[in-house]
């Protein structure tokens, strides 16, 4: 995995990948191959999220940390489980799709922090464990909101269905960043 950031061209490619992906599949298409001249940066592997926003709001959202497949792969499938496999919405339908804002979060590796006071609001993204329970939030959801470390960790915390404050309770944090960009830019 790598925290190399991506050049805009090789943000295009990987926004008009998602979409066309997207595009197909609601063709009723299987998408085509990935073409064998891409950046090698999108060759890497490296863990990714896709969100998508309908009139502004959103429509889904889901990613993984770890990929061993090239970041274009990984972009690829994360569009297609925020379209259709986000447990909190409904299959995004063709009718739907010229409404549809893709936004990409390519990560940089998961880093586990001793201590709450190394949350950069604005910078880091949280990923919070305890017991079975887990929950992450990006890192551009805490200046969207306009919240500080406490409740940038709280919501965390809520995310994984644990009490606000399980962050000061022994539960891991996890800190990563995530180059941001999409189609509304």
């Amino acid at each position: 995995m790598t925290d190399a950031k991506l050049s805009p061209e090789e943000k295009r490619t990987l926004l008009a990948l998602a979409r066309q992906t997207l595009e197909t599949i609601l063709a009723g298409k299987a998408p085509a191959r990935l073409a064998g001249d891409l950046p090698e940066a999108l060759l890497q592997p490296r863990g990714a999220f896709v969100t998508l926003h309908r009139n502004g709001r959103l429509r889904g959202c889901i990613g993984t940390f770890v990929s061993t497949q090239p970041l274009a792969s990984t972009i690829r499938e994360m569009v297609v489980q925020a379209a259709f496999h986000d447990p909190r919405f409904p299959e995004v339908t063709a009718a739907e799709l010229a409404s549809i804002d893709l936004e990409i979060s390519a990560l940089t590796p998961l880093r586990p922090i001793a201590s709450p006071d190394e949350v950069q609001v604005g910078r880091h993204g949280l990923y919070i464990t305890q017991g079975r329970r887990s929950g992450v939030l990006l890192p551009q959801v805490a200046t969207e909101y306009g919240w500080d470390r406490t409740q940038f960790l709280e919501h965390t915390c809520l995310k994984a269905s644990l009490s606000p404050d399980a962050w000061q309770k022994g539960a891991s944090l996890s800190v990563f960043e995530a180059e941001v960009f999409g189609e509304r830019e």
